[in-house]
């Protein structure tokens, strides 16, 4: 009895093991289409496709305005060209530079009048001529004059004039109407806002700049489908070679299109994205685990149990694996494989059938 029982428990076990494996011949694989190929590693698991809007960070937009009215007389940029901090983007033609350049020349004369009469009047303090109060009513006006300088030369730095230009204007004595306009930033010109010749108010804006080395992306997430996404989470570029990372998930719903919108930072842009240009982007999460990436024609599903099908040296054994990510064509699957093997990649369906067979036989 004993013996028999132990017979029975090994007939099982090999009933068991046929049952998953599946035998084939070469020219059977053949006739039944089936391709096979080595399993892809992958890092990340996809979550959803989105639609997305190429984005400027607020902190990396400028735009260039002409400090004091006056007419356009040279524009050396224009949209599209690159342009470096500093360096010259436009003249105008301002009036009232000239009244805030005879201001401050005026103060800095009597600035300067009234160094004269200080230095005068220590040195008669010196010699016993004056009393030590004449001094002090001397430095008081010499005191005021640098102030009515100070507050003319910081009118002139507002309305666009360098310290350099300043300078120049002390040593020379020399109006001129005309005011420089200069790059805050390196960038890109995004935007021209007049034309040569044209009359402009104080403040009128002349050109948009904007630094271009990282943009965001801008994700439409349907709300049903916002509690996938995770902060962290990395976003791949269609078309691209570009990747960027979800930095924030905001917190309230568009009314307009009942979406959550899903902000992620692309770092060192290489110009193939266009600020403003509509994409499409795949959100994926980070896989702690070892996972693959297979074509859904390679997945054989029976009674909800996900499997494929592994080759061996006679025919194919059957797997079961575990689906945790799937997007179009492709699903990425966890199992206990190393990578090493090779697998099914087409013909699953036929493998299938001939496996389901064996089975309603044994």
């Amino acid at each position: 009895m004993k013996y028999l029982t132990l017979i029975l428990l090994l007939f099982s076990l090999k009933l068991m093991a046929n049952e998953n494996h599946i035998t084939l011949s070469q020219m059977q694989r053949y006739n039944l289409g089936i391709k096979t190929g080595a399993l892809k590693k992958v890092e990340s698991i996809p979550v959803l496709n989105a639609p997305a809007k190429v984005a400027i960070p607020p902190n990396q937009e400028y735009i260039v305005s002409t400090l004091q009215a006056g007419l356009v007389g040279k524009l050396n940029k224009t949209v599209g060209d690159y342009v470096k901090k500093g360096q010259l983007l436009a003249q105008i033609n301002s009036p009232a530079l000239l009244t805030l350049q005879q201001q401050y020349l005026h103060a800095n004369n009597k600035k300067h009048l009234a160094w004269a009469s200080f230095r005068r009047d220590k040195k008669l303090l010196d010699e016993g001529i004056i009393a030590n109060k004449r001094l002090q009513e001397t430095q008081v006006r010499y005191n005021g004059k640098t102030i009515e300088v100070d507050a003319a030369k910081q009118l002139l730095m507002i309305a666009g004039m360098s310290v350099n230009d300043i300078k120049k204007l002390s040593k020379t004595q020399q109006l001129h109407s005309k005011l420089n306009i200069f790059a805050p930033i390196t960038g890109v010109i995004l935007e021209k806002m007049v034309v040569t010749g044209q009359h402009l108010d104080m403040l009128a804006p002349l050109y948009r700049i904007a630094n271009l080395d990282e943009l965001w992306l801008e994700i439409n997430i349907p709300q049903e489908q916002a509690s996938m996404v995770k902060v962290g989470d990395k976003v791949s570029i269609d078309n691209s070679l570009l990747d960027a990372q979800i930095t924030l998930l905001s917190h309230n719903v568009n009314v307009d299109n009942q979406s959550v919108l899903a902000r992620a930072i692309i770092q060192n842009n290489d110009s193939s994205l266009r600020v403003g240009q509509h994409i499409n982007v795949r959100i994926e999460h980070n896989s702690k685990q070892i996972s693959f990436e297979l074509p859904n024609v390679a997945i054989a599903k029976s009674e909800n149990q996900a499997y494929i099908f592994v080759q061996t040296e006679s025919g194919f054994l059957v797997h079961p694996v575990i689906i945790i990510g799937q997007q179009g064509k492709y699903s990425v699957i966890t199992s206990d494989l190393n990578g090493s093997e090779k697998i099914a990649l087409r013909g699953a369906v036929a493998l299938k059938a001939n496996w389901l067979k064996l089975g309603s036989k044994d």
